[in-house]
């Protein structure tokens, strides 16, 4: 009986882990499915079968499109998403990886809209693009922030960053939204 619990335990270990399968995630498809299907339409030989079929699948995926079931983004669209996400821990931004070697954002310059100190004296900083950080360590800069300065936020150690405003020494930050 002892040796029968021990083989269970070894065995939900291994399943835990992912040695047998059990509960990994599945893999996303490849393709969205209406895309899937207008590149299915290449394997087809005959010409007449092959255009029927391309019309369809892309008045399906135009109309998918149209109704917000399928996105399609370019590169530089891709790239804008991932900028404006620098700061935040989002694992499923993945998706936006498909097709190039993931770039790490390292760092990004922003022009502050505004500043303020909040009651406990950290600097709170709206950037021009909407994000909002907050100061989370108690240096103060030499020369108050203001709108129109220039950030920039460079990645930092345990998920922290660093922000430098018109080349100062920087400040340690967390983004708010």
């Amino acid at each position: 009986m002892w040796t029968t619990k021990l083989t269970m335990t070894a065995a939900a270990l291994v399943a835990l882990a992912g040695g047998e399968g059990a509960l990994a995630a599945p893999a996303p498809p490849a393709r969205a499915p209406a895309v899937q299907a207008v590149a299915d339409c290449r394997s087809l030989t005959d010409d007449a079968q092959r255009l029927a079929c391309y019309d369809k699948t892309v008045a399906a995926m135009v109309e998918a499109e149209d109704k917000g079931d399928l996105v399609s983004i370019d590169r530089e669209q891709r790239r804008t998403v991932r900028r404006q996400a620098f700061g935040f821990a989002l694992p499923s931004l993945a998706i936006f990886d498909r097709g190039e070697k993931p770039e790490e954002l390292n760092q990004v310059t922003e022009t502050i809209a505004a500043a303020f100190h909040t009651a406990d004296g950290k600097w709170v900083l709206r950037m021009q693009d909407g994000a909002v950080w907050r100061q989370i360590d108690d240096f103060e800069p030499g020369r108050s922030p203001r709108a129109g300065s220039t950030a920039v936020i460079k990645r930092a150690a345990l998920g922290s960053f660093f922000m430098d405003i018109d080349g100062q020494p920087g400040i340690r930050v967390h983004r708010d939204n």
